[in-house]
This record gives structure tokens, sequence and C-alpha cells, in this order.
């Protein structure tokens, strides 16, 4: 196994969503031991520390329903300078915080892969796809718009930061998928975003559908940015997650994806979203997203000899 320079970063975001609490996200990451699990496996640790916003600006928009922009804001140009600048320096594990985060790491992440010159992927694991504007937001809550904005979708110009290396739609493969809103579903077919809901998963199995995209990415010789939301997860095994939807990915198939992703050595970057402490079960949900974790970076039952064409 390869060891990598892991650097933690702290994104106390909790403006994206519609309650309180996912500002204790990086502590709750922190206190379940993170950094501790991932050096127990040979990687070094760095933490950073916790992030702050850049100052806010005063900003309105004509959908009245939305919340908090000038802070979401404020996070996305924080976030997308930090993940641009993380992403030269090792291997940045960003822990939040709500879903809103992924618009600065996502815009951030994808500018400096094109630097690099390789193209930039994401795997989106969430029940959300997290794809509308600003225009098409009903709940008004931000975090359900940070992929629209990372792969460029009309409505955040005058808002969000300009977008150096917009996402490829065709790009992204979301998987877990079992919460999706109208104007998401329009939105998502249009783009061409690849989206395996849970009944594709039911169907399938995770195995065959993950492979396959891993499988364009590495012959695209393209950067994976994993983006890790709670709600991925069946809320029976984590519950800790303000945006709880039933029938979400079991304790195995979540395993599977996490050791899969290693064996593919493809991931270079990673958000860990939605945690919210205040709703946990003695930090149980907690403990479970960093045992993710460390199956992604090496923690297994058994060694197995990776796969032909999997590296």
């Amino acid at each position: 196994m390869t060891s990598k320079h892991c650097i933690l970063l702290g994104t106390p975001l909790q403006e994206g969503t519609g309650r309180l609490g996912c500002d204790m996200g990086p502590s709750a990451f922190r206190a379940a031991g993170l950094a501790g699990a991932l050096q127990e496996l040979g990687h070094s640790v760095e933490d950073r520390g916790n992030l702050a916003p850049t100052p806010r600006r005063q900003l309105h928009h004509a959908n009245p329903a939305i919340k908090n922009l000038p802070e979401v804001a404020a996070w996305t140009e924080a976030l997308s300078d930090a993940a641009y600048r993380l992403g030269a320096e090792g291997m940045p594990i960003v822990i939040g915080g709500d879903h809103a985060m992924a618009a600065g790491t996502l815009a951030g992440f994808s500018r400096r892969a094109a630097e690099m010159g390789r193209p930039f992927f994401v795997l989106w694991l969430d029940a959300h796809p997290d794809f509308h504007t600003l225009d098409s937001t009903q709940s008004g809550n931000l975090h359900g718009c940070p992929v629209a904005y990372a792969t460029g979708q009309p409505g955040f110009e005058g808002y969000f930061p300009p977008l150096a290396a917009p996402v490829r739609p065709d790009h992204i493969c979301m998987m877990g998928i079992r919460s999706v809103d109208p104007a998401e579903r329009t939105a998502l077919a249009a783009a061409g975003v690849t989206v395996h809901d849970m009944r594709a998963i039911d169907e399938h199995g995770v195995g065959p559908l993950l492979q396959a995209f891993l499988r364009r990415v590495a012959e695209a010789n393209g950067v994976l940015h994993v983006s890790l939301d709670v709600d991925f997860l069946d809320p029976g095994i984590a519950p800790g997650v303000g945006t709880t939807v039933p029938g979400g990915a079991t304790f195995r198939e979540a395993h599977l994806i996490m050791e899969m992703l290693h064996d593919s050595g493809l991931v270079a970057s990673v958000d860990l979203v939605e945690l919210n402490p205040f709703l946990d079960e003695r930090g149980r949900t907690a403990l479970l997203m960093v045992d993710l974790v460390a199956s992604l970076m090496g923690k297994r039952v058994m060694d197995r000899p990776t796969r032909a064409g999997t590296a």
C-alpha cells in the first residue's frame, strides 16, 4: 500500500442546511479518531484546523426562498481557494459541515486538475443530487445547489465565485440517489450526469456500477474526487444527519465501495459532509464514517490481490 500525506481541513459550515448542528461536524470527526485511523494505516496526517469564510458581501436574489446566500457564497470562495492549494500538497480530506461546502471543493479541485492537464471526475455518494440552481430551489437551503454551481449551470453569476474550470457533468457519477425534485430530474437528464439510484443498486449491485465508472476514470488518466454525504447511508446505521431518507446504502455496500475505491488507486481528495452530532447517538455515525474512510485508505479484513485493470 502506498502511503499518503493526508491533509485534514475542518469546515464548520451549517448555513446551507435548514437546521443547526453541522458546524460541530469537524470536531466530531476528530473526536471519533479520524487522524489516528489514518496514521494506523501508515499514512502521514496533517490537521490544518478549521477554515474560516471570506468576508460576506451584501447579496440579494429574486428567489425569496433562498436562505443565507451571503454566508454560503463566502464559504464557497474560501473553500475554492483552499481546495485549489491543498490539491497540490497531498490528499485533502475536507471534513464538514453541510454539503454546500462541495460548491467550493469541487470548484477548487477541478481547477487544480485542469492545471495538471488531467480530467476531473466526481463520485457523488448522496441521497440527493444537489442539482438545484438559485432559481429552481424551493426550500432555499443551499446545500441543494453545489453540483449545479460546480458544473456551470446558469444563474450563479454575480453571487458565487466565477468558475475557473467547471466540472463536466458527464464526469460525475451519483450513487445512492433516492430523493430528487422534478426540476432536478429534468436538469440532470439534460446535463448528462450518470445517476445510479437505489433501485439500480438493488438490481445490479454497487460493484458493477462503480467498476464501470472507475474504468472510465482510469482510462482517461483522471483525477477522482469522492464526496460522501452521511445520508447516502441508511438512517438505521447512520442517524446523525438532518436529511434522513429511508432505504440508503447498507454497511456492507458502503464498505465495498470504499474498498473498491482504494483498490483503484484513483482517489485524490475526499469530502465528508452533513454529519450533525446533535442528532447522532453516542458518536455512532461519526465512528462509522471514520471506519469508511479507513476502508477507503486501505483497511481491510483480508488482503486480496488487485484485479488486472483496476489499478
